[in-house]
This record gives structure tokens, C-alpha cells and sequence, in this order.
């Protein structure tokens, strides 16, 4: 940008009697003249010219194609004349240098360069203590200016003349004002309309809860608070699911709610498929929980009786939870026991599943119900139980105890002495397992048979005993890690599966030594921990020589 010879000796700048309105591939350029007279005049207060200092740097922009396409002048990589310009008016000594820096170059004038040029001639005023008078007719030019191109600014230059209008001393309700407000809102993206607090009736509103990420935490009084406010007829079978599931996946043991759903059960027998009261009774089994309602259990065996045939995998789901509550309904064993049944499951495609639920269903005859003269499941159709450790110690293996466990009785013991996650029959995986004299001497594992008989008698099979005997001398102790996530949530109750675990094996002649998390978590080190073990070994009369490792 070359400035003119004449010029620089007069020093005058160049006139512009208006808007230069250029083609469709070039971009407008208002009157630089008229602009700045304006902030020169006697109603730019140096209160509100100092203002300007705090006007932010405005990143440049293009009001439309220009003759060199659709990149805007001033961007990219590339060096160009509006870039040249933008920095000449940065550059600025003065009012004077200023305005002419944009009176000599009207084609190369853009956008972004106006509040360039204002905020550095606010930076130049500043110092000033009278500014020069100009006349008012500026006022209306510049006003008519933005007016008339204010849908062509970007919304950064929107945001520039507002903040300038308001210390040029523009009515707020004025039309320049008001104008520009409205270009800045359409540019805005739209705010969302609040969000109301849907009424749900009671029903709508516990499925509600249930569904809310807050409840998962502290579900207790909210899902209360939901149920006790549901009409009877609000309360239909999917939401009953929904608060079983709930109950049974957190391992909320609330007796209230438990009561609730035990209830309706009871009230809707009539509407209720077996394959809907499996979902129902699931969290009774799981917590452990027998409800109170007196015609629980008859409600149950007869659901069992009119749905045995039709859904056999329900009708199996629903006796495994009888089963940990040690409730077992002998009318339904014989049904499921029966040949029929036994050959109607056969082939279907949960037939592996309902023969490993037969399968406990079967142990838990043998041993729980010595009375029982019923159908048994035939041997050949018998399972392992549990061949391998539950999965959710599997998904909570990196925060159990079971290694740190497994190192203290290392090196309390040594390797040969015990027995980690070993599975004995019928099919339970045990967490240590020892063998011992009869004088109380651990004994080595490879030496010893580390299973127990099963069934534990020599008596014919269907008549339990409740001292089981062998004739082998040595014992089997098996030390149970009780970690945090065994328990029902807030209390001691064990789940039904690890009540019903530890159960089975101490009717199958198995010694059993609790470990309990609240005293895991208090050793600190290895250390304690050995010292810890040594003390409830010796406590069941242990005894064994040097430490190994």
C-alpha cells in the first residue's frame, strides 16, 4: 500500500461523501471519514473513549465472496493486502495516521477492520483531555451505515458495535441499538426451553425413580416414599419387575419394599405367569429375605403346580429361590423330579442351565430334607453345581483378599499345605482348603484325598442324615473369605448363595473358618496378616512346623 506523494505533503486526508457500494464479489466499505469525525465529537465523553481500550481483538472475517474467491482476506498462511492493513492500523500514531491509513485504501477496507481501527484510535484518545468537536450529522451517517449493513456483519463485529454504541452514548432503545441486538440474537444458537418436572401418577413415578442414576446411590427412601404414594391400581407387573430387579441388583435389603412386593404377588396370583413371579421372588432368595405375608408360599406352589409344564425354566428359577430360603415345596419337587418333566426339558435350548438348577435342587434334598421319599434326579443326568468361582468374585477379583491370603498362608505353611479355588463335589468352589489329623497337624495336600464322599453316609440315597460321618481320620477345613460384596448392602445378612454355599458345606462334613472383611481390611501389611492367620488357625487347634517360603 503506497501512499500518494501529494498527500503526504498536505497531510490532509482523502474525503469519502458515503458508502462505497461495490459489486456482488466485493465487500462494502463505509465511510471511514464519518466514523471517525464521530468519535471525535463532543459526545464521545474521554470516560467513554477510554472505554475502547477494553474493546477484545476481533478475529478477522468476510462478509461474502470477494474477487479472490471464498478464503477470507486476512487468513490463512498467506500474507495479503488486508492483513497489510490490519496491521497498519494497529501500528497507528495517531488520529490522523489512522484515518488516513483508511481513507487512502476504500477497495481494501473489510468488517473486521473497523473495530481494529476504533479500538486503536480509543487507545489514541485516551491520553487526550479534549477531544475535537465534530458535527452531528456523523451521528445519523454512521448510524444509517450500520443499519443498513448490519445483516452482513459477523457476530464478532455485532459484538463490537454494541459495545462501542453503548460508549458512544446510543440510546438503548434506540433503532442502531436494537437492530443490532436482534442480528446478535438470530447469530446466537437457541437455548433450550427449561426442562418441567413431569407428574407422573404413583406407578409411573417408582419406575421413575428406578430409572434416575441419582436413585442408584441412596434408592432407600425415594423408592419408599414413590411406592407409599401408588394406588393400588398403579401398580402393574412391569413396574413390580422393575423394583425386584432393582432390589435384587443392589442388594438393598429394605424389608418394606420386599413386604410390598410379596403382596402383590399374593393380590395378583390370578394375573401372574411364572415367568413374571421368577422376576417377583428373585430378590427373596438373593437377600435372604422370607416376608412376612402368610400366603407367600402357598401362592407360590400353586403357581408352580399350574405352570410347571409350560415354563420350565421359570418354574426351576423360581425353586432355586425357595431353595436359599430353605423353603422347599415338596409337591413341586415331584413335579420337577418326574420323568415327564425331566424329558420334556431335554431338548430345549436352556436344557444345560435347568440341569445344573436340578442339580442343586437335588443336593439340597439330599441334604436339608431328610423326610423326603420323592423323585430324585437320575445320576446320569447330574451336573457339577458350580464348576468354577461365581462371577462376581471374578468381576471383583482385583479388590478381594484371596492373593494377599494366598501369600500369608505361603509363607505361614507353605505350598504343599494347602489348596486354593478347589472344586468339591457335588460342585462348590472352595477359597483354601486344609487337611488335617486328627491330632491337628496340617497335613500336605498331595498326600491326603482333599475330597469328602458324597453322598456323606453309606445310606441308601433320599434319607439324610444330620451328622454326616466318614470313616476317613483326617478333616478338611476350608478357610471362606467373606469380602464386602457377599453381604446385603448396610447390614450382615449374607446373600442367599453364599448362606447356601457355606450351608452345603458344613453339611457335607466340611470344617468351615470365616474370614470376614471388616478384620481383612484392618491387617495392615503382610505382617499382620500372617499374624492374623496364625491366630484363627490355632484357634481350631492347628498346629504345624517351621513357616515355609
Amino acid at each position: 500500500m503506497r501512499r500518494p506523494r501529494r498527500e503526504l505533503a498536505s497531510g490532509a486526508p482523502r474525503s469519502a461523501e458515503g458508502a462505497t457500494c461495490t459489486g456482488p464479489g466485493q465487500s462494502w466499505s463505509p465511510p471511514p471519514n464519518s466514523m471517525l469525525r464521530l468519535l471525535l465529537s463532543t459526545q464521545a465523553s474521554p470516560a467513554r473513549l477510554s472505554g475502547l481500550l477494553l474493546i477484545p481483538p476481533v478475529q478477522p472475517c468476510c462478509l461474502g465472496p470477494s474477487k479472490r474467491g471464498d478464503r477470507p482476506l486476512g487468513g490463512g498462511s498467506h500474507s495479503g493486502p488486508g492483513q497489510g492493513l490490519q496491521r497498519l492500523l494497529e501500528q497507528a500514531k495517531s488520529p490522523g495516521e489512522l484515518l488516513r491509513w483508511l481513507g487512502q485504501n476504500p477497495t481494501k477496507v473489510r468488517a473486521h477492520h473497523y473495530p481494529v481501527a476504533l479500538r486503536r484510535l480509543g487507545q489514541l484518545l485516551g491520553a487526550q483531555r479534549r477531544p475535537p468537536s465534530v458535527e452531528q450529522a456523523t451521528l445519523q451517517d454512521l448510524s444509517q451505515l450500520i443499519l443498513r449493513n448490519c445483516p452482513s456483519f459477523d457476530i464478532h463485529t455485532i459484538h463490537a458495535c454494541l459495545h462501542l454504541a453503548g460508549l458512544l452514548g446510543f440510546p438503548a432503545d434506540g433503532p442502531l441499538v436494537c437492530a443490532l441486538e436482534r442480528e446478535r440474537r438470530v447469530r446466537l444458537p437457541p437455548k433450550p426451553p427449561p426442562r418441567l418436572r413431569p407428574v407422573f401418577p404413583g406407578g409411573q413415578r417408582l419406575e421413575a425413580a428406578l430409572s434416575c442414576p441419582h436413585f442408584l446411590r441412596y434408592p432407600q427412601q425415594h423408592l419408599i416414599s414413590s411406592l407409599a404414594e401408588a394406588r393400588p391400581e398403579e401398580l402393574t407387573p412391569h413396574v413390580m419387575v422393575l423394583l425386584a430387579q432393582h432390589l435384587a441388583r443392589h442388594r438393598l435389603r429394605e424389608s418394606q419394599l420386599l413386604e410390598a412386593i410379596a403382596h402383590f404377588l399374593v393380590v395378583q396370583e390370578a394375573q401372574l405367569n411364572s415367568k413374571v413371579v421368577q422376576k417377583l421372588v428373585l430378590p427373596f432368595g438373593r437377600l435372604n429375605y422370607l416376608p412376612l405375608e402368610e400366603q407367600f408360599m402357598p401362592c407360590l406352589e400353586r403357581i408352580l403346580a399350574r405352570d410347571a409344564g409350560v415354563a420350565p425354566l421359570a418354574t426351576v428359577n423360581i425353586l432355586m429361590s425357595l431353595c436359599q430360603l430353605q423353603c422347599l415345596p415338596l409337591r413341586a419337587l415331584h413335579l420337577v423330579f418326574s420323568p415327564g418333566f425331566i424329558n420334556h426339558i431335554s431338548g430345549t435350548p436352556h436344557a444345560v442351565i435347568v440341569r445344573r438348577y436340578l442339580s442343586l435342587l437335588d443336593t439340597a434334598v439330599e441334604l436339608e430334607l431328610p423326610g423326603y421319599w420323592g423323585p430324585r434326579l437320575p445320576q446320569r443326568h447330574q451336573v457339577p453345581i458350580f464348576p468354577q468361582p461365581l462371577i462376581t468374585d471374578r468381576a471383583r477379583c482385583k479388590y478381594s483378599h484371596k492373593d494377599i491370603v494366598a501369600e500369608g498362608l505361603r509363607q505361614l505353611l507353605g505350598e504343599e499345605k494347602y489348596r486354593q479355588d478347589l472344586t468339591v463335589p457335588p460342585g462348590y468352589c472352595t477359597d483354601f482348603l486344609l487337611c488335617v489329623s486328627s491330632s491337628g497337624a496340617v497335613l500336605p495336600v498331595m498326600t491326603q484325598d482333599p475330597f469328602l464322599p458324597y453322598p456323606p453316609r453309606s445310606c441308601p440315597q433320599g434319607r439324610a442324615a444330620s451328622n454326616p460321618t466318614t470313616q476317613d481320620p483326617a478333616q478338611r477345613v476350608v478357610l471362606m473369605l467373606r469380602e464386602r460384596w457377599h453381604f446385603c448392602r448396610d447390614g450382615r445378612v449374607l446373600l442367599g448363595s453364599r448362606a447356601l454355599r457355606e450351608r452345603h458345606l458344613g453339611l457335607l462334613g466340611y470344617q468351615l473358618l470365616p474370614l470376614p472383611f471388616e478384620e481383612l481390611e484392618s491387617q495392615r501389611g503382610l505382617p499382620q496378616l500372617k499374624n492374623y492367620l496364625r491366630r484363627k488357625l490355632q484357634a481350631l487347634g492347628l498346629r504345624w512346623g517351621p513357616e515355609g517360603g
